[in-house]
Parts: structure tokens; sequence; C-alpha cells
């Protein structure tokens, strides 16, 4: 009975130690979004975005831009945010792209 006091305080540990993971892995610098963003802005420019979705590739740039501001103040929950949207807008600015290319296939298919 004399060690019954140590089973709450394992628990605690753990669990003390579980939320610092968590806490750790939340505070690291979103290095994987910051480059999923870069690469789905750069395949949007490389697929014409600036003529078919302009508006979405510049929200795109502008949310990598402030990520990117954000990362070198250290404030990386903000970064990372911001670099998951940048790379959302930017497949939103691809997927338009690519939807008006099919558009521009199809009329040009039957005028032919």
């Amino acid at each position: 009975m004399r060690h019954s006091y140590l089973v709450p305080c394992r628990v605690s540990t753990c669990f003390g130690l579980f939320l610092l993971g968590l806490l750790t892995a939340c505070a690291s610098a979103p290095v994987q979004e910051m480059s999923d963003a870069r690469q789905a802005i750069n395949a949007a420019e490389q697929a014409g975005a600036e003529e078919s979705a302009p508006q979405a590739l510049e929200v795109a740039r502008k949310l990598l831009t402030d990520a990117e501001s954000q990362l070198q103040g250290g404030r990386y929950f903000a970064a990372r945010r911001n670099a998951v949207q940048a790379k959302t807008k930017a497949l939103e600015a691809l997927e338009a792209t690519d939807g008006d290319k099919k558009k521009k296939e199809a009329e040009n298919a039957d005028r032919h």
C-alpha cells in the first residue's frame, strides 16, 4: 500500500510528457507545409494560372508571403495555417486552369 501514490504520479508524468510532445510538434517550423505551398504555386504558375485564375493565384502568393514572415517571427502555428491555405488556393487556381484548358480544347474540337 505504500507505493499507491506512484501510480497517479506515473500517469500524470506520462500525460505531461505527452502534452509536451504535442506542444513541441505544434511549435515546430512548418517546413513541409511551406514546401508544399511553394510547389503548388509553382505548378499553378507553370499551368498558366496567371491568366486563368489570377485572383486565386495572387491570394496564394500573399498567404505564402504572410507565412514566410510569420515563420521568421517564430509564429509557427500561424505560419503553418497560412501555408496550408496558400497551398489550397494554389490548387484551386491550378484546377481552374485545367478546367479552362479542357474547355478551350473542347471548343477547338467542335470547330474542326
